[in-house]
């Protein structure tokens, strides 16, 4: 077995891992029937059951030869540190802002910053109020749907920016 084989193996035991903890704490949900005879412990079993499956795969191609038509990376030697920051960063003030400002208005920025952060990835230029203001426009066109979708038609409370519940 070769070295990366080795590491190939090393991955798939922690997908195997990740699978077993899924389990472990699907084990600790109810498995009461709800509706459609489907308890709430159903999906985290699904999923669970997904992950060792297919770390039990990669695992067996890693240890018959490699995992198959595995090509050679594309994409730099390390990571973006600049560009995790500004994600990470989004995901964030998100967290730290949907009470305060609501769910579109804090998913907006998120998507602002999280687009910051991948053109500076790729060299583009991030700065102007043009380009800022077009990438935080586009991020509440997104969720603006996705939050009238929820708190309308699902009659899942979200935050909002006001009572009325349309932002």
């Amino acid at each position: 077995m070769n070295a990366r084989q080795r590491e190939q193996a090393l991955v798939s035991l922690g997908l195997i891992g990740i699978g077993a903890a899924y389990a472990w704490g699907a084990v600790g949900i109810s498995a009461e029937a709800g509706y459609s005879g489907v308890g709430p412990n159903f999906l985290p079993w699904v999923v669970s059951l997904g992950l060792l499956a297919c770390g039990a795969l990669l695992l067996w191609q890693s240890r018959s030869g490699g995992w198959r038509d595995d090509e050679t990376p594309s994409g730099a030697a390390s990571g973006d540190w600049d560009a995790l920051a500004w994600i990470s960063a989004g995901i964030l003030l998100n967290a730290a802002s949907i009470e305060r400002i609501g769910f579109v208005l804090s998913c907006a920025l998120c998507f602002l910053f999280a687009v910051r952060g991948l053109r500076r990835s790729e060299g583009q230029d991030v700065a102007g109020m043009r380009r800022t203001g077009l990438d935080f426009a586009t991020g509440a066109a997104i969720a603006a749907p996705a939050y009238w979708l929820f708190t309308k038609l699902l009659a899942i409370n979200l935050p909002g920016l006001t009572k009325t519940g349309w932002i």
